[in-house]
């Protein structure tokens, strides 16, 4: 398949970060299988190949079914890739699940890499963040400044489109693969996370991806599981509701609803980012 064409701009901003990452004496990279962290781990190996070590946290907040398309991608990419368990999930302070809940995970990732830095000698720590994600409620920023690791994507002005289209440019075969944040954040903040909840909100997500939605999150809501489906597949839903509901109680849920606001990205923290940036 031909490369997708790029914009004047997005064509420097590629060079730009390609000159970034050239830079550096060696990085590893925060690697979830999304596009973001995708595209920096996949440029990080281009340009700095064994220099790069991509690193995967393959705790239970990860969908299993992201943590094997991680080892896919680095498989297929021919990249350098490790998968640790991190131990968010043995810190009261995670599970309580308070709204910089980010926070402590990403300290935990954090603490790993570092110590992983220090004992193989990379010089850089690089996370997937762009431009759009500095705008929402995103506690674990705090914690990648505490460690200083560096967001590639940031400093070469990239939004997810542009990450978008330059995974596409660069045939990645995720290139299109809808966002997909850890299970903790089906979870309102306070409710207590744990791995058995995580593996129920997972399994119910597994069900909706079993039965051909693409654009999904499924609410942890105690005995309600709150389905956000995305607004063009709405219909489909309520086509399949006696489905839906019946798989989705098989999973441990005594109700399930269905939000008719649709799928929306970081909808949990509606109502908590204005409180929290008052001064």
């Amino acid at each position: 398949m031909a490369p997708q064409p790029l914009s004047g701009e997005l064509t420097a901003k590629l060079d730009a970060l390609r000159a970034s990452l050239g830079a550096m004496d060696s990085a590893l990279v925060a690697y979830s299988g999304g596009v973001d962290s995708s595209l920096v781990a996949f440029l990080a190996a281009e340009v700095l190949g064994a220099k790069a070590l991509a690193v995967t946290s393959g705790s239970a907040s990860l969908k299993r079914s992201d943590l094997n398309l991680a080892k896919w991608l680095a498989e297929e990419w021919g990249m350098r890739h490790r998968v640790i368990v991190t131990d968010e999930l043995s810190k009261p302070d995670y599970r309580a699940n308070p709204v910089n809940r980010c926070f402590h995970c990403k300290t935990s990732l954090y603490t790993a890499l570092a110590s992983i830095a220090r004992q193989e000698g990379f010089a850089e720590i690089l996370n997937g963040t762009n431009t759009d994600d500095l705008g929402d409620h995103r506690p674990g920023l705090i914690a990648a400044e505490d460690f200083a690791v560096r967001s590639p994507l940031v400093e070469a002005g990239l939004d997810k489109a542009g990450v978008r289209a330059l995974a596409a440019h660069l045939g990645l075969d995720n290139a299109d693969k809808p966002q997909s944040a850890c299970l903790s954040s089906r979870f309102p903040y306070g409710a207590s996370i744990n791995a058995e909840r995580l593996a129920q909100v997972e399994r119910a997500e597994e069900c909706l991806a079993r039965l051909g939605f693409v654009e999904f999150r499924v609410r942890h809501h105690e005995d309600v599981a709150r389905l956000e489906i995305g607004a063009d597949e709405l219909g489909r839903a309520l086509e399949l509701r006696d489905t839906l509901q019946a798989e989705i109680q098989a999973c441990g849920y005594r109700f399930v609803a269905l939000d008719l606001g649709a799928f929306r990205s970081g909808s949990l923290n509606e109502g908590i980012i204005k409180a929290i940036n008052i001064k």
